[in-house]
């Protein structure tokens, strides 16, 4: 049944951009429209769940099905074709994918409602989803980069959306600047993609994944002629374009300007596509990342950084999107973390609670500013829990799932993380991790306080607040259900040593990389205490935040300007565009203006273009003069011609 329905899954998407994208302005009924673009999705999902109970139903070693769906590259002995890999890890990507994305497309048709681009936007949505479609079910690399660019141009076309409104950030007027920032900064991970990929290919002699993954399983580092030095700089490349995808430093910088976009794009790139795409291409070579401790050890510092930094930044900004666009970092860090230390499926499992919680917060928080008529600024709201308790309701769920609160699915999937950021890792690693938890309950939080407690800080003359349409809150209510019983899939072993049914589920994925790593046996005091621990921390975090912004509002005020240093710096996102901005950007405009325009443009291609252009004229001008219309001055030529000629043959 996968290899019939497979091909479906991965067209009915591509068959949505197709239809809205060239007919949609002539089906005109927004309806129509959107229950296209959905339905796309939807039964792609629906398929997905039928795979999926096949697979259930298969013994571990039958669960990996390769589906040939058409040939694609032919080059002696070398095959590339449109090869689709259905296993453990695909299948939850696959699963999450399009069920979140389903749900995002649901809530689209109320958001989006009378916008001029509707059809344009679910066409360039449904691509979306069929691009990360290939990024996660290829079995090769090559077919992976293909999804994996064609992601990146999704994000470009959906952060600039809305090219032509202002946008505000460091060198950034529009939409359009944001969407030309994503891209741009993604290249830069893509060339590093590029490079191990081509690394790979040199030592192996194929991109296909299993045959990578068995060959490194049977010959180890010895396999390489440069043995763990041309692994760590394979990976290392690899890790480069993980970077760039998922957000991490120093390639982040582009994340939080994509919250330029419509707020379901926001939550279809920080929940269900783009930004998990780094840590599946490292799930999906775990084997081969586990041969190099130089790479991991990398992995976790970048991470650990990332999480930290970007949560610092959290906690000062005011932008309800860029709050959740910055917790997203974040979370992301810690998924690398757990890559890092080796926990794989802690990993995986924090990309699927994520998704739901994230999805959810992002598109409550789009249901505010559609409420709100627009405004996105937490500073100017307060109150809004009566006007909006639907939102209000899932939100809040949201909030205190990506907090780590028991039992929302956030609580399993981050403790799991830190137990092994602990015992895999070093109590440094958990002590990072832990600040940054408590700061990611705290900003979270905030924000719930600053935008449905407290005095209502909205002018009542211009802004008259709402509850969103249903086809916006029955979307958060599914996904609020989702971030509640979704960490049961992850239950810790002090619950049953059988009882982690995802561990279960992807272990003969991971079988292979976890013999390469050394992951510790967890005792069950331990684990129950750093639980203790983890739990105590997220509540220390919204008590904090309680007593800031509800019981004593003028705190934050005071702190900020006796800590002004500190203040300015994460107002300022410790400089990171600034940087960018002096070190990077400024000097190549600079030697682009001094060099290629003034040197290679202006003296080089134009003095070439404009010499021809001279040297023509001036021998048309020589010749011209020859042609003076006297006869006797023809004549004379011919004749001195014709003695020329004869002199030259009596010469010879």
């Amino acid at each position: 049944m996968i290899e019939q329905l497979l091909p479906f899954v991965l067209l009915l998407p591509l068959f949505g951009f197709v239809v809205n994208g060239a007919f949609g302005k002539k089906i005109a009924s927004e309806g129509l429209i959107g229950t296209i673009g959905t339905l796309c999705v939807a039964v792609p999902f629906a398929m997905a769940v039928a795979m999926f109970m096949q697979m259930m139903g298969e013994p571990e070693s039958a669960r990996s099905h390769v589906v040939e769906i058409a040939p694609w590259i032919t080059a002696g002995s070398f095959t590339a074709g449109f090869f689709y890999h259905v296993d453990q890890l695909s299948m939850i990507f696959l699963l999450v994918i399009t069920g979140v994305g389903s749900l995002i497309h649901i809530y689209s048709i109320g958001y989006m409602h009378g916008d001029p681009g509707f059809s344009r936007f679910f066409a360039y949505l449904n691509l979306f989803i069929f691009m990360m479609l290939n990024l996660v079910l290829a079995d090769n690399f090559l077919l992976t980069f293909l999804g994996w660019e064609g992601v990146g141009l999704c994000s470009f076309l959906l952060i600039g959306f809305w090219y032509d409104r202002e946008f505000k950030g460091v060198a950034i007027t529009h939409t359009g600047d944001a969407a030309k920032k994503a891209f741009v900064v993604n290249r830069i991970g893509d060339l590093g993609m590029l490079i191990g990929m081509f690394i790979l290919f040199a030592e192996f002699g194929t991109l296909r994944y299993h045959e990578i993954t068995g060959i490194v399983s049977a010959g180890g580092a010895g396999f390489f002629p440069g043995g763990n030095t041309a692994i760590t700089v394979a990976t290392m490349c690899l890790f480069l374009g993980a970077c760039g995808k998922s957000a991490q430093i120093p390639l982040a910088v582009w994340l939080p300007d994509a919250m330029a976009g419509p707020t379901p794009v926001s939550a279809l790139i920080h929940a269900a596509t783009m930004v998990t795409s780094g840590i599946f291409l490292l799930a999906r070579n775990a084997t081969l990342f586990s041969l190099s401790p130089t790479t991991m050890t990398v992995i976790t510092v970048v991470a650990i950084v990332t999480a930290f930094v970007a949560a610092t930044i959290g906690l000062v900004q005011n932008d309800i999107k860029k709050i959740l666009a910055y917790s997203t970092v974040s979370q992301l860090g810690f998924m690398f973390i757990a890559l890092g230390v080796g926990a794989y499926t802690a990993a995986v499992f924090h990309v699927m609670t994520h998704a739901f919680f994230k999805a959810l917060l992002f598109l409550g928080s789009g249901s505010v500013i559609h409420g709100m008529h627009e405004e996105q600024d937490i500073q100017r709201m307060g109150g809004l829990k009566k006007y909006m308790p639907s939102t209000y309701k899932t939100y809040l769920i949201g909030a205190l799932a990506i907090s780590g609160i028991i039992p929302f699915s956030g609580f399993f999937s981050k403790d799991e993380i830190l137990a092994h950021a602990f015992v895999d890792g070093s109590p440094v690693l958990w002590a990072f991790g832990a600040i940054a938890a408590f700061f990611t309950a705290f900003y979270m939080f905030r924000s719930v306080y600053l935008t449905f407690h407290g005095e209502e800080r909205f002018d009542h003359h211009h802004v008259h607040p709402h509850e969103s349409p249903a086809t916006m809150t029955v979307p958060l209510w599914i996904l609020a259900i989702l971030s509640i019983v979704g960490g049961f899939l992850g239950l810790p072993a002090v619950f049953g040593e059988h009882i982690h049914a995802l561990h279960n589920w992807l272990e003969p994925v991971f079988a292979p990389a976890y013999r390469n790593v050394s992951l510790h046996h967890m005792a069950h005091s331990t684990e129950w205490i750093l639980m203790g621990a983890s739990t105590a921390i997220a509540v220390a975090g919204i008590l904090l935040a309680r007593h800031f912004y509800l019981l004593h509002p003028e705190i934050p005020e005071r702190m900020a300007s006796r800590l002004r240093g500190i203040y300015k710096l994460l107002w300022n996102k410790w400089y990171l565009d600034e940087i960018y901005q002096t070190l990077v950007i400024s000097p190549l405009q600079s030697f682009s203006r001094a060099f290629l325009f003034r040197v290679v443009d202006v003296k080089v291609i134009d003095g070439v273009i404009n010499g021809a252009g001279r040297v023509t004229g001036d021998i048309s001008r020589g010749v011209r003069r020859l042609q003076t219309g006297v006869i006797q001055n023809y004549v004379t030529l011919f004749v001195v011609g014709i003695l020329a000629v004869l002199g030259w043959f009596l010469w010879r």
